[in-house]
């Protein structure tokens, strides 16, 4: 069952994993000394991450290495996008009325 991106990224373990592997590919071993958990648990966060394709695998030799895949994280950013511009706009209006209150006063 693939997972939701969004169920992904909530978790803050699987959030520090991708920020790991922005800088370096790692293994799930050395993913597993940086948290202090267990192989099997990084295990268990490394297949949703992998299920949503925000890293990819790379075999060499008898090692995986977790690479991040910025492709996948620039087609979240730009569907983000959207309502970015669109909380912008409402934030200026909402500093437009704030300045327009404080001048009254």
């Amino acid at each position: 069952m693939k997972q939701d991106i969004f169920q992904a990224i909530a978790d803050p373990t699987r959030r520090a994993i991708l920020t790991l592997l922005a800088i370096q590919a790692l293994t799930p071993n050395a993913m597993a000394e940086k948290f202090d958990m267990t192989r099997q648990a990084v295990s268990k966060h490394i297949k949703v991450l992998h299920e949503c394709e925000l890293i990819k695998p790379e075999h060499s030799g008898r090692e995986i290495y977790y690479h991040f895949n910025a492709k996948k994280m620039q087609e979240f950013d730009h569907w983000l996008a959207q309502f970015r511009q669109n909380w912008e706009n409402q934030f200026n209006q909402l500093d437009q009325l704030l300045t327009t209150i404080k001048t009254q006063k």
